[in-house]
């Protein structure tokens, strides 16, 4: 069954594998997908990941990072979804739970977090929230 957006139904596979306390999680590869999986490596949200060759379609194997027993991700929210997509610019940049969280913007130089998009003055589309 085809999935109408992507982006949500990657966000839930993380949510209910970290909810379920996964160790893993597979997830069909794409190039946005990929460029979130980097974010989420890079910021501590996720332990690793690796992209595995597949006939038809790759997929990303999530390794999910646990602190204590705790998932290191404890929310995930879709903020532009396909029927209203939500652009702010560079001055108006959302600050997730005043910035213990991450913003992913969409911009013209690629999916950048909120403080570097703010760093680099660029405004784009509001992808997601992670904290």
């Amino acid at each position: 069954m085809p999935v109408t957006d992507p982006i949500s139904d990657y966000l839930t596979r993380i949510r209910n594998a970290s909810s379920a306390r996964k160790q893993r999680v597979e997830i069909p590869s794409s190039k946005m997908k990929l460029s979130l999986t980097e974010i989420l490596k890079r910021q501590g949200y996720i332990e690793d990941y690796r992209v595995l060759e597949d006939n038809k379609q790759n997929v990303i194997q999530i390794v999910l990072k646990y602190r204590g027993g705790m998932p290191g991700i404890t929310g995930l929210r879709r903020i532009s979804t396909p029927g209203l997509r939500i652009y702010k610019a560079a001055d108006s940049l959302p600050r997730v739970l005043n910035g213990l969280g991450t913003a992913i913007i969409s911009t013209s130089k690629g999916l950048l977090t909120d403080r570097e998009a703010r760093q680099a003055s660029i405004g784009g589309e509001v992808v997601c929230y992670i904290w």
